[in-house]
């Protein structure tokens, strides 16, 4: 069974990989801002249907192989986590390069067709679009906090009961395979962890909605509409994950308090279905997404203006932002779908690295 949740979750990320530069903007390709007038060009086309080929191929040939290694042995459940976990990160690894090799050669296609020469920078704003933000207020996010600590104060009340033993990892079967000493700190590090990992959801979207709402010089109207919608869709996006994990870390907290409240098929099965929701949470976001930007295609106005956040300048390989004169902490992402930091503002280093520090610490202690 774990070979099989793996061979899916392999399949999925190659597929979605694979469709990343057909989902984004038309207006940036491989992290390099491309005119409107533009979008069209053969070369770019080539280049998308490229990148996704050079994905599939050598990532489908890697699962075959995935596959027949574990048909062939006699494969123990740790092993094959071990090595879906490796063969992931190696497909992730390997799309990444393509990824940089690609926008180098968008650069290259800008530099030789002096797009950029053409183009006037621009700021395009309107007052009073912060009245229409559909984003769920930062009070959604406090729900799953009320929910842990009280849990956690539960814990703290029914300490007696608590095994000699703590666990502080799980298997792929659902069951714990290490444990640490009771302490009055161990029986609740896990119930920490979830409230920083609450925090820090609370915390990004506050700063999300502070975020600058972005319009397309071209296409204000359409793009208004796009990035309302897009805040809208990711915060119901971060509430519904942080409520996921919510109740997976509760469970697992109350298999510590009471060893035989679920079953061992119920142990294995719970967290699948929790991973299963969130994915299929995150493939409903990249839909609304994908059809959010094809609501763009066709309304845009020949111009040679392009808007201040869509330069180059301030987009490091594509990937990361830096601009110091945008206040917004997180900017949408250019290549893949969610949001990424403002590099330039300290505020995100503290939002994003704090709780993961913290997370860190309580795991070690």
């Amino acid at each position: 069974m774990e070979a099989i949740i793996f061979i899916i979750m392999l399949l999925i990320t190659v597929l979605f990989e694979a469709a990343i530069p057909f989902l984004i903007r038309k207006t940036v390709v491989f992290g390099v801002s491309v005119p409107s007038t533009q979008i069209k060009h053969p070369q770019i086309s080539t280049y998308k249907k490229r990148y996704s080929l050079f994905v599939i191929i050598p990532s489908i040939l890697s699962i075959v192989a995935y596959c027949i290694w574990q048909a062939a042995n006699n494969i123990q459940a740790d092993q094959v986590a071990i090595i879906g976990t490796s063969l992931l990160f190696g497909m992730l690894f390997w799309s990444l390069s393509l990824y940089f090799y690609f926008h180098g050669k968008m650069l290259w296609l800008k530099r030789d067709n002096k797009w950029e020469e053409q183009l006037k920078e621009v700021n395009v704003t309107e007052l009073g679009v912060r009245q229409k933000d559909e984003m769920l207020p930062w009070y959604v996010f406090i729900i799953p906090m009320i929910i842990t600590v009280g849990f956690l104060l539960f814990t703290i009340t029914q300490y007696h009961i608590l095994p000699a033993e703590i666990p502080v990892h799980w298997g792929p079967d659902g069951k714990p395979d290490r444990f640490t000493t009771k302490t009055p700190l161990s029986a609740v590090t896990l119930l920490l962890v979830l409230l920083t990992m609450q925090i820090m959801f609370l915390g990004i979207n506050i700063a999300k909605k502070k975020s600058g709402i972005k319009m397309i010089a071209n296409n204000k109207q359409a793009s208004k509409h796009r990035q309302l919608k897009y805040r809208k869709y990711s915060s119901w996006f971060s509430f519904l994950t942080s409520i996921a994990v919510t109740v997976l870390f509760i469970l697992l907290q109350l298999t510590t308090l009471y060893n035989n409240i679920f079953s061992d098929y119920l142990l294995f099965l719970i967290p699948i279905l929790i991973t299963v929701l969130i994915l299929i949470g995150t493939i409903l976001f990249t839909i609304k997404v994908e059809r959010l930007n094809r609501g763009l295609d066709g309304k845009e106005h020949p111009t040679q203006e392009i808007s201040s956040f869509d330069t180059d300048s301030y987009w490091k390989g594509g990937l990361f932002y830096f601009n110091k004169n945008d206040p917004s902490i997180f900017v949408e992402k250019r290549f893949g779908i969610g949001w990424t930091l403002n590099f330039a503002n300290p505020i995100g280093y503290v939002i994003i690295f704090l709780p993961l520090l913290i997370i860190l610490l309580l795991s070690f202690m």
